[in-house]
Parts: C-alpha cells; structure tokens; sequence
C-alpha cells in the first residue's frame, strides 16, 4: 500500500486536517461557554464551571483533583445594603474577612447578586490568607488571583449568583481568608449580610491584589456579595450546615472573636478528631440570619430576610456536600407575631424542613427553643407557646436528634429566663460564655448518620 506523503495511510490533506482541528476546537469552546453561567440565587442549584477539569490547563493555579469539596464558610444573603441603591459600591475593592471552619489546599467562592436590580460586573478578584487577625493585610505569598470559567471578570445578572473556579492555595483550618472583588460600574443594591460580628473592609480603586492592606481605610461590618468558601480538603469529607436566627447568627457574640456557638462546635470537632474519637469529620457553615423565622419572610422582592421554609434549598441543599443539617429556628416566630403564634403550625413548618432534608438523605439535628423571659416581649402567652413547642421537640416527634439548649442555658431558679452568666444582658441573647455552652452541650455523635430509613 503506498502511503500518501503528507500523512498516514489514507490521512486527509494537511489543510483539512487543520480546518477539522479548528473546527473541533470551535465546538470545544462554545460547549464550554455553555456551562460558565450565573446562576438564579433563588434556591435553584447552580451549574459548575468545570474548573477542576476543563480549567487546569489554563490555570496552574487551580489545585489537583485530590480531597473533598466541602463547605468551610459561609453566609446567607439577607438583604440589599441601605445606601447603595444607586451607584452600589462601582470603583470600590471590598475586603471581606472570613473565619474558615477546615482547611484545604484550594479554595472557590460564591459571588451572590440576590438583592441587585442592574447586573454587577465584576473585573477583578482574589484571595488570599490573612496577616492575621484585624488588619486587611495579607500572609505574604497567599495572594491568589480568582476567575470564572477562566477569565478574570464576570457579570452577575440581577437575583444571581456564580461559583469561581478553583484556585490553589493553602487554607488554613480556624484562620481568617480574604476575598476581595472590584467591580467599576454602577450597580445596586449591595447584595449584604449585616451583623457579621467581623470587620470587612473597602479601598477606593482598584486594590485587590494588595497585600499589605494600606488602601483598606473603609470598615464594615457587614459581608458583601460573598455568600460561601468551599474548600478542597483531606481532613474533612462532608458539611454540617446550620440553619438559624441570631441565636446562631452570634450577633452579641465578641466581635472578631469567632465566637457564635457553630464556630465553638467546629472547634470541639476537630479537637476530638485529633484526639482519635470517633467523630464526623465536617467543616461547619452558619446560615444564621438574625430575626430569621420558619414561617415568614421579610418584605421586598426577592423578600428580605426569607423564611426559613422559603431559603432552605438555596442555603441548606445547595451548600457543597451537606451530611447533616442542624437547625435553631422558632423564637421569633412567636416574638413577632402580632398575635398568638399557632403552635402547631410552627411545628408543622419545623417539620416540612425535615421532610425536605430526609427527600436529600440528610440528618437533621433540632434544639429546643431558649427561654427569654425579662425580655421586652415576653408574655405569660407567648411563654406557653414555647413550652408546647419545645414539649414537641423533646418527645422526638420532629426532628432525629435533638440538643436541649433550653435545659442547658436556663436560670435553675426561673426556667423562663437565661442563667445570669449565660445571658448578653437583653434576656435573649447569649454571652460568648453562652454561645460556649451551646456548642459543649450539643453531642457530636449526633453528628454521625443519616436521615431514618423510611418503612
């Protein structure tokens, strides 16, 4: 057989070789395209962006496919920002600080423009491990640069959101992170969490890549756009999500001092997984949302501070690889109702979340409801429905398992009120001494498992 000279046997012509590959390449790229989208932040699951695959050979960056995606931070987005209506935050790098739960050795983030009526373009982004903790400053050789299917910009479409691909860097367990965007244009309302109990910061221009922080002169203590840090980790292989109010929120937990009570039972996890106990291996992440309720949401549209019944797939399912969720919700469903809250129905929206949970395979963890008796809104009445509510709990008809953060935390000598060195002085509220106590009662075996099989 005689072979043609500009190839193999029966090789086409080198011409329609390069027309073929170029066409091939073509193809390669617009089905690419088709999966780097923004997706709608209203509970819907957002579509990836390939980075671990289709990104490592443009990105060296990006971290081998070795460990567990799983969740190490995050925060729900409950509003837009007074103030930024307008013009948002165009020509502003903000710097927000994040306090990890695990470690890994990469990192992505979720962008969120829930709250925007424009789209936010944003041009740059990074991330990076921080100095240390109050200052914007960053760990010398951190500074990461991240981008969204492969390109250093993207824009969110109103009531979106979008995942970054992944970078590598090296993520500490129980440190501070900081992800910092820059977006040029105008753009609002600030998609925001207020009542962080963290500093973030803001520098005028084009700073993200800064690491000694002098730009930085604005503070805040809200996070902004950013709703979640995943992380590629070999020491934990799954997520415990908590669903709740301020009580998980921690807002009169020390500021700056990772105090909410999900970041003590982060830590009592890990410290017992050291000690060679038996127990999950699990990053943490709080869905707190001070006056958060499981029946009704805010005003607005998209409602601000949603119910817990209408966040729970965006916040709870659709958090990266969830194995148990624990959920701290009820007290202000019977503090804001102008009339008697029913308590069956509080019950009954407790227990649609669990059917939701166990339709995922997921365990769900409940506590019992803490007495806020001197508060300004207790009543005898309202005292009555939390009894029933929490009578319900205990008797095991609505959740799998259950911590008794009412038994844990009360005054012995009045069962309606908080113990005094448990108490942040409103009669609601917890002290960092209380939060503590929240975390070292609740029992990490209940960690372990599943949602019940069903008969």
């Amino acid at each position: 057989m005689t072979r043609r000279r500009d190839g193999g046997a029966g090789a086409p012509p080198a011409k329609y070789r390069a027309l073929l590959a170029a066409m091939v390449a073509a193809i390669v790229a617009v089905s690419a395209a088709i999966y780097v989208t923004a997706a709608s932040d209203d509970g819907t699951r957002h579509r990836g962006t390939l980075a671990e695959g289709r990104d490592a050979p443009r990105n060296p960056a990006a971290p081998a496919s070795t460990g567990t995606w799983v969740g190490s931070w995050a925060a729900s987005p409950v509003g837009g920002e007074p103030g930024t209506e307008t013009t948002g935050l165009a020509g502003r790098s903000v710097r927000n600080v994040v306090h990890t739960s695990v470690g890994g050795t990469g990192a992505r983030i979720t962008l969120s423009n829930l709250y925007g009526q424009s789209p936010l373009t944003v041009t740059h982004a990074t991330i990076a491990v921080s100095a240390g903790r109050g200052t914007p400053a960053a760990l010398a050789g951190t500074m990461r640069r991240l981008t969204f299917g492969g390109g250093p910009a993207v824009v969110i479409p109103p009531g979106g959101r979008v995942l970054s691909d992944a970078v590598r860097v090296a993520v500490p367990h129980d440190g501070d992170v900081l992800v910092t965007t820059y977006s040029p244009s105008v753009s609002g309302p600030v998609t925001y969490h207020p009542h962080a109990r963290q500093i973030s910061y803001a520098a005028r221009g084009e700073h993200t890549r800064d690491t000694t922080g002098v730009a930085y002169t604005e503070e805040s203590a809200s996070w902004r756009y950013l709703t979640a840090l995943d992380v590629l980790s070999k020491e934990a292989d799954g997520t415990v999500v908590v669903l709740g109010d301020s009580l998980t929120d921690g807002i009169t937990s020390t500021t700056g001092g990772n105090n909410r009570w999900p970041d003590v039972l982060s830590d009592r996890l890990r410290a017992a997984a050291e000690a060679g106990r038996n127990v999950p291996r699990h990053g943490v992440v709080n869905e707190g949302i001070s006056g958060n309720r499981v029946l009704a949401d805010g005003l607005g549209r998209p409602p601000e501070n949603p119910s817990g019944l209408n966040r729970f797939d965006r916040d709870v399912l659709d958090r990266t690889n969830v194995r148990v969720v624990v959920i701290v919700l009820g007290v202000n469903d019977i503090l804001r109702d102008r009339d008697l809250a029913d308590p069956d129905a509080v019950v009954g929206g407790l227990n649609t979340l669990v059917e939701r949970a166990h339709a995922r395979g997921l365990k769900v963890v409940g506590a019992t409801l803490m007495p806020f008796g001197g508060h300004r809104g207790h009543t005898g009445p309202r005292e009555a429905v939390r009894q029933q509510i929490n009578a319900e709990i205990r008797a095991g008809r609505v959740f799998d398992a259950v911590v008794d953060f009412d038994r844990a935390l009360r005054d012995p000598y009045d069962p309606r009120r908080l113990r005094f060195d448990y108490d942040s002085g409103d009669h609601l509220h917890p002290s960092d001494r209380g939060y503590t106590r929240m975390a070292e009662v609740f029992d990490l075996d209940d960690l372990k498992g599943g949602a019940p099989a069903r008969l």
